[in-house]
C-alpha cells in the first residue's frame, strides 16, 4: 500500500493547480480593480454603475487609459501658465457685469487649456472620458458647469447657478493648469 497510482495522484493534484490558478486570477483581478478605484476615485464608481456589469466598467475604464496614452499630454510652460491664470482672472472679474458672458467664457477658456495641454477637444462626453483618467475627481464640477453652460445658452441660469458654474469651472481649471507642469501616462 505504499505507492499511490498515477490517477490518484492526478486526481490531488489536478484540482489544487486549478484551485491555485483561480486564486491567482482573483488576485490580479482585485489588484486591478483597486489600481481603477485610485486612478479614477469617484468616476470608477460613475463607470461602473452605467455600465452592464462591473467586469464591462472596468473594461471602459482600461480602454481610457489605453486611449490616454496615446495622447500627447505635454507640459505647460510657465509663461503659458501665467497666461492662463490671467486670462481666467479677466474672465472671473467680467462675472460681475456679465455673468452669462463670464460663464460661457470659462467654458471655452477650459476647453482651450485641455487643448493646451494635449486633450483632445472634439466632443463633451469625450472629453469627460479624456479627462477622467488623471482628473476624476474634479469631473464632476466640470459636469455640473457645462450643465449650467447650457442652461444659461438658454437664458434660464439663475445668477447663483452661474455663479457655481464658475467655481465648478476653477476647479478643473486650477488643477489642469497645476498638473500642466508635468506629461503624465498611465501607470499600468
Amino acid at each position: 500500500m505504499g505507492t499511490m497510482s498515477l490517477g490518484t495522484l492526478l486526481a490531488i493534484v489536478v484540482p489544487l493547480v486549478v484551485v491555485a490558478i483561480l486564486i491567482a486570477a482573483a488576485a490580479l483581478l482585485l489588484v486591478r480593480r483597486r489600481h481603477l478605484r485610485e486612478r479614477f476615485g469617484p468616476e470608477y464608481e460613475r463607470t461602473v454603475e452605467g455600465a452592464d456589469s462591473r467586469l464591462a466598467g472596468e473594461r471602459e475604464l482600461r480602454t481610457r487609459e489605453k486611449r490616454h496614452d496615446s495622447l500627447d499630454i505635454r507640459p505647460l510652460q510657465s509663461s503659458v501658465r501665467d497666461r492662463y491664470s490671467r486670462d481666467w482672472t479677466n474672465v472671473q472679474g467680467e462675472f460681475v457685469d456679465r455673468p452669462e458672458d463670464a460663464v460661457h467664457d470659462a467654458d471655452r477658456l477650459v476647453t482651450s487649456l485641455m487643448r493646451e495641454c494635449g486633450y483632445p477637444t472634439e466632443g463633451f462626453e469625450q472629453q469627460l472620458e479624456d479627462l477622467s483618467v488623471e482628473h476624476g475627481r474634479t469631473l464632476e464640477h466640470y459636469r455640473a458647469a457645462h450643465d449650467i453652460e447650457a442652461l444659461s445658452t438658454r437664458h434660464k441660469a439663475t445668477t447663483e447657478q452661474l455663479r457655481g458654474a464658475m467655481v465648478h469651472y476653477r476647479a478643473l481649471f486650477d488643477e489642469l493648469l497645476s498638473d500642466g507642469g508635468q506629461a503624465r501616462h498611465a501607470r499600468a
